[in-house]
């Protein structure tokens, strides 16, 4: 058992601190920025060789290491400004996409932002052969889906006010203004580029193809639903009996929205894009 609190005495966390912050993140934005960050820190520091979490595909296919499949989406980089940079932008703009992401099915909550992240991470693969043979892209992906989370979020709000360095602009731009300042910085901006590119096309299906041609073509998976919830996760909730039983809620049950998209609902996407008929 823990020691218990005597008089006064207040631990660290009392006051918030760097783990009550950590587990105040949303539960997909605290792992991945976790992973990230250690993953990141272990290979600076030799523990583990960057050449083991990079991805390549022949070592996948004739030696079955299949964790690349999911480390390179959890190395940021080298130390430098740019990877200190990358894992704030990370953090930050994951917990604000995860908080309001694109409603898919799951009543815009944490399954839609899981579903966005599987759709980023498939596309990511699945045009890097492309990308490769258009620009020097790294086969490191962190970054990749960090742009595809941001520029989605920016399609989301456009109009949120955010900022680079003190200057002020709307959130539709700052995708490219991210990217002009990486060229100006003279960092890696391919791996950017092939974020927005596929974020680009998350947007297009989720938000355009409805309204424009009446179609909803992506759809939050059911076994998401399931193991999610609808709305924002809420963790299992441990009630234990008069008889001692433990009587498990459903996560993310406990808290679900106002109005829950539903299959039969039609594309009805939250208040991301653009109404018809409007200005």
């Amino acid at each position: 058992m823990p020691p218990e609190r005597q008089g006064n005495i207040r631990q660290i966390d009392d006051t918030g601190g760097p783990r009550a912050w950590f587990n105040s993140l949303p539960i997909i934005t605290r792992y991945w920025f976790g992973g990230a960050l250690v993953t990141t820190v272990m290979c600076n520091f030799g523990f583990i060789p960057i050449m083991k979490v990079i991805w390549i595909w022949d070592n996948v296919w004739e030696n079955f290491e299949i964790w690349r499949f999911l480390t390179p989406f959890l190395f940021v980089g080298i130390f430098d400004f740019n990877t200190l940079m990358s894992l704030y932008m990370l953090q930050s703009f994951s917990n604000r996409y995860e908080m309001e992401p694109y409603n898919t099915g799951g009543g815009g909550g944490t399954a839609d932002y899981a579903f966005a992240l599987i759709f980023g991470t498939i596309s990511i693969f699945l045009t890097y052969p492309i990308m490769g043979m258009l620009l020097p892209a790294p086969p490191v992906f962190a970054r990749t889906l960090m742009m595809f989370v941001l520029y989605v979020w920016s399609k989301r709000h456009p109009t949120a006010p955010t900022s680079i360095w003190g200057v002020q602009f709307q959130a539709i731009y700052l995708p490219f203004a991210q990217i002009v300042l990486s060229i100006a910085m003279g960092a890696m901006y391919s791996d950017l580029v092939h974020g927005m590119v596929c974020g680009h096309l998350f947007y297009f299906l989720v938000d355009v193809v409805p309204i424009v041609y009446g179609r909803d073509v992506l759809h939050t998976p059911q076994f998401l639903i399931d193991q999610i919830g609808v709305g924002a996760y809420v963790p299992p909730a441990n009630n234990t009996g008069a008889a001692g039983n433990n009587v498990w809620s459903p996560p993310g049950r406990n808290n679900p929205p106002p109005d829950p998209a539903g299959p039969s609902r039609g594309h009805s996407w939250g208040s991301g894009g653009q109404r018809l008929g409007s200005s």
